[in-house]
Parts: C-alpha cells; sequence; structure tokens
C-alpha cells in the first residue's frame, strides 16, 4: 500500500480519492474549498492539509485533479504547491485534462525537483469515477509509469502508457475530438428519426447492433429522447477541451473542421443556458 495525496475533490476526484482510500492506500486530500475536504473525510479514512505543500509532505504518490492549467500550476508551484512538499523520488501524477504544454513544462520543473510527473488525463465520465472502471491515458518516463499504475489501478479498469510527456494529454485531445463529432451524429440521427415519424429508441435498438453503435448511442439515446440533459459532463468543460484541442491543431497543422463546428454549436448550448448541461444536449439545439 502506498502513501499518497490526492489535490481535487469535484466529482471526479472525490469518487477517485475514495477509491484509493477503500483499497488500503494512506490518503491525505486537499481541496480549494475546505469544506469539501470535510465531506471526504465524513466518509472516507483518511485526513486533509490546508495547502498542496502540506498534503504532499511524506507523500510516494501525488494525484491530481483539477479545473485547467492555471488551476494545475496553482495545486504545484510556489511555496504552497505540491512540488514544495515532495520529496526527491516521490511521484507527481496529473489526471486533469489540460494542454499538452503544461504537462511538459511541470514535467520539466518537477525533474528539476528529484520528481518524477506522468501527464494521465481520464476518460469514463462522473459514473466511471464513482464505478472505479475510468480510462486512463498517460505521458512520461517508462520507469516512472510503471512505478504508478498499480496505484491508479485503484479507479481505472485501463491505464496505458502513450509516450513521452504530454502524450497523455494528446491522446485524450483525441478522445474528445472523436465523442464531439460522435454527440453530434447521433443528435443528428436522433433529430431525423423524429422528425421521420419513428420511434427513436426502436431505431437505435436496431443500428445498435451494427456498424453505427457506439457508447454514446447505447448510454445516452434514452436521456436525448426525454429532452433530460442535467447530468454528467458538462457542455462548459467540453468546450474548454475543445478549445485545448484546438489550440494544438493550430500548432501541428491538424484540420480539424468538424470539431470546430461542434465547438460553436456547443457555444450556442451555453448561450440557451446549457452550461451545465450534459454534452447530449447538442440534441436540444436542434429541437429549439
Amino acid at each position: 500500500m502506498a502513501k499518497v495525496s490526492f489535490l481535487g475533490l469535484g466529482v471526479m476526484g472525490f469518487p477517485m480519492a475514495g477509491h484509493l482510500a477503500a483499497k488500503g492506500h494512506e490518503v491525505c486530500v486537499y481541496n480549494r474549498n475546505p469544506a469539501k475536504a470535510q465531506a471526504w473525510l465524513a466518509k472516507h479514512k483518511g485526513r486533509s492539509a490546508a495547502t498542496p505543500a502540506a498534503a504532499a509532505e511524506g507523500a510516494e504518490i501525488v494525484f491530481a485533479c483539477v479545473g485547467n492549467d492555471d488551476d494545475l500550476r496553482a495545486v504545484t508551484t510556489g511555496a504552497d504547491g505540491a512540488f514544495a512538499g515532495m520529496k526527491s523520488g516521490a511521484i507527481f501524477v496529473d489526471h486533469t485534462t489540460a494542454s499538452a504544454d503544461v504537462a511538459r513544462e511541470l514535467h520539466a520543473l518537477a525533474k528539476a525537483k528529484g520528481v518524477g510527473f506522468i501527464d494521465a488525463p481520464v476518460s469514463g465520465g462522473q459514473a466511471g469515477a464513482e464505478n472505479g472502471i475510468l480510462t486512463v491515458m498517460c505521458g512520461g518516463e517508462a520507469d516512472v509509469y510503471a512505478k504508478v499504475e498499480p496505484v491508479i489501478a485503484a479507479f481505472a479498469r485501463s491505464c496505458r502508457l502513450m509516450g513521452a510527456s504530454g502524450a497523455g494529454q494528446l491522446t485524450k485531445m483525441v478522445n474528445q475530438i472523436c465523442i464531439a463529432g460522435l454527440v453530434q451524429g447521433l443528435s443528428e440521427g436522433l433529430h431525423f428519426a423524429q422528425k421521420a415519424g419513428l420511434d427513436p429508441v426502436a431505431v437505435v435498438e436496431v443500428i445498435s447492433k451494427g456498424a453505427a453503435q457506439s457508447w454514446q448511442m447505447e448510454n445516452r439515446t434514452a436521456t436525448m429522447v426525454a429532452d433530460k440533459f442535467d447530468f454528467g459532463f458538462a457542455v462548459d468543460w467540453m468546450r474548454k477541451d475543445l478549445s485545448i484541442c484546438l489550440s494544438e491543431a493550430r500548432r501541428n497543422g491538424a484540420n480539424l473542421p468538424v470539431t470546430a463546428l461542434v465547438d460553436q454549436f456547443y457555444s450556442e448550448v451555453q448561450k440557451m443556458g446549457g452550461g451545465r448541461w450534459d454534452t447530449s444536449s447538442l440534441m436540444k439545439r436542434l429541437n429549439r
């Protein structure tokens, strides 16, 4: 069992840290809002700390799952940041969906301090975190990754090293690019079925047995048809992720016309008041 810390107790981090505690790891948590840490302690065995640096003291592995690049820098750098409290040989594992640039930046800072760094964004959403079945895509050195993989298994059903620092974040970008197109395609298909006078649920029961099948189709059709979107991965967060994808594409020359279009569709959903709706709310835009 490892002595670990977890920074960030949002909808993903809260259950992820809980799985670590349930597996017998010694867990110290930190959250910007201390009330979240207290709520976590009410459900799980562990302790909390007032700063990321204090949480990281003595930890073999420090996990983080926060909002964006700036949030990540805030919990890692500076006098109160995790790097200041980490011992030589400890490893920082970042589950935030962030840019590849910040992963490489923090990897270099960590290495200068004798600390390992793995960028390890996740896929599977809140349900995946709660059920401990996330997919984790990692970037960093193979020897460092090998040390953290068995601990990550507490909340993941799949974990793989994709390459050097930043490769995990780049893989997550591919994930989000694919999801954007899939959700838009499913939304259009269900919208078309309704306009054609078909039972969309019956249609999906048939076509999901063929080449059109997808996770989105299997898990979102019923709620999309019922016009229910107050759950799941929020549009605001998807737009954050897609902005990272589009920024990286401008740098590497990738052509992402569908991703850019769907990003604009999501901006329309935000204007409809749907910033916190599930990403499948693209359907609502078509039916307005």
